[in-house]
């Protein structure tokens, strides 16, 4: 069995100060760029949707249905502390737990039941007992068919389905699948197609939908019939964080300078123990009291600063407001093999040279020979702008 934790509008309860805070009133995160627009709104409230109101509309249409819309700053920051001691307080009465997002987690009840009393509900009880905010809870044969039953769990309440996951889905909408990133582009043209259950899909059979939409179909077929896969358990390892109080609201040449800094500490730290870097998360707060957070996964595992700087700093132009305060994060770690890339740059710098020359023939091949030039600085004082600076062949 699987169980699911739901909690419904996690990121909205946080930003606006708990759940208590989202009771009749009609709340939406305000537009930051992230939910596929510079002007579409976040989570809304149960009062936003009662209006029409939805995730991802807007700011002028969800105003137009709803003139008394609040909007609150996103606070990404808040959200990753707020779920990571969630996940923290269920991994302490034994849960492997698998997180795909902040308010979603997975873990399995078969290895619990000796540990909690034996059954089901005693795992699920001891669970709700652990948490430190509402949340719905389910159980299933599947991942998929655990969420699907804690969507239609009321709140503070506990669902186990005992029998087939299979049967369980078949009458339920085909707009489950939204929930997967796999599978979410197949309900718009399976809803067009007259396809509305669940069940109504799997009698299609597993070939007509591979051979109508590849490996999506197959995954959706393999949903539908609770055939999922088991939860993976994250990472145990501490990440690693540097963070750096700005002596004033700050951007610019001092945001990047900060950076900087942030990444030479983050390397320095012992507790890195010769790893490379994976992936890091850089945040910041804000001057207005909100946050911002943007996640980054190198295309290799690297421990140079130089390097980290070239991919980390274009994010600081993302910033939708001056930061107080910059905060980088090491989320993932490679090999500890990083460090010896030096030794082959030589090799690496000949080749890049290489290139360059090859490129540059190829320039003033097609053309001419001013196709390549150098600038070189002669009187930087003059006031004559000609004088300052001169155009010369590029030598490679």
């Amino acid at each position: 069995m699987i169980a699911c934790v739901l909690a419904p509008r996690f990121e909205l309860a946080v930003a606006a100060g708990g759940p208590a805070a989202l009771a009749g009133r009609a709340l939406a995160i305000a537009p930051d760029g992230r939910h596929g627009g510079a002007g579409t709104i976040g989570e809304t409230s149960g009062g936003a949707e009662a209006f029409g109101v939805r995730c991802g509309m807007q700011l002028g249409e969800a105003l137009t249905r709803c003139p008394a819309l609040e909007l609150v700053s996103a606070d990404p920051l808040a959200v990753v502390d707020c779920w990571e001691k969630t996940l923290r307080t269920l991994e302490q009465i034994g849960a492997a737990v698998e997180s795909e997002r902040p308010g979603l987690a997975f873990f399995a009840l078969d290895g619990l039941r000796g540990i909690h009393g034996g059954s089901d509900e005693l795992v699920l009880a001891a669970a709700r007992r652990a948490l430190d905010r509402p949340a719905r809870l389910a159980a299933a044969q599947s991942r998929f068919c655990a969420h699907a039953a804690a969507l239609l769990t009321r709140p503070r309440r506990t669902t186990i389905v005992r029998g087939s996951a299979r049967e369980y889905l078949a009458p339920q909408p085909v707009a489950l699948l939204r929930n997967r990133a796999q599978t979410e582009a197949l309900v718009t043209t399976l809803e067009r197609l007259g396809i509305t259950t669940l069940g109504e899909l799997t009698s299609l059979g597993r070939a007509a939908l591979a051979d109508r939409f590849g490996r999506p179909g197959i995954e959706a077929h393999l949903l539908a019939c609770g055939e999922d896969e088991q939860p993976r358990p994250r990472a145990s390892e501490e990440p690693l964080e540097e963070s750096f109080e700005l002596p004033e609201a700050a951007s610019g040449q001092t945001l990047e300078h900060a950076l900087g800094v942030l990444i030479d500490r983050l390397l320095a730290q012992p507790e890195r123990q010769g790893r490379t870097l994976r992936a890091a998360t850089l945040s910041a707060r804000l001057v207005d009291g909100g946050s911002w957070r943007s996640a980054v996964t190198f295309r290799e595992a690297l421990a140079e600063a130089q390097r980290m700087r070239l991919v980390l700093t274009p994010r600081l132009a993302l910033l939708p407001a001056p930061a107080v305060t910059l905060v980088l994060t090491a989320e993932r770690f490679g090999a500890a093999c990083g460090d010896q890339q030096a030794l082959f740059a030589r090799q690496e710098a000949q080749r890049r040279r290489a290139r360059l020359r090859e490129a540059i023939h190829q320039m003033r091949v097609a053309a001419g020979a001013d196709a390549a030039l150098r600038v070189c600085w002669a009187e930087l004082s003059s006031r004559v702008p000609e004088r300052r600076a001169m155009l010369t062949p590029f030598d490679s």
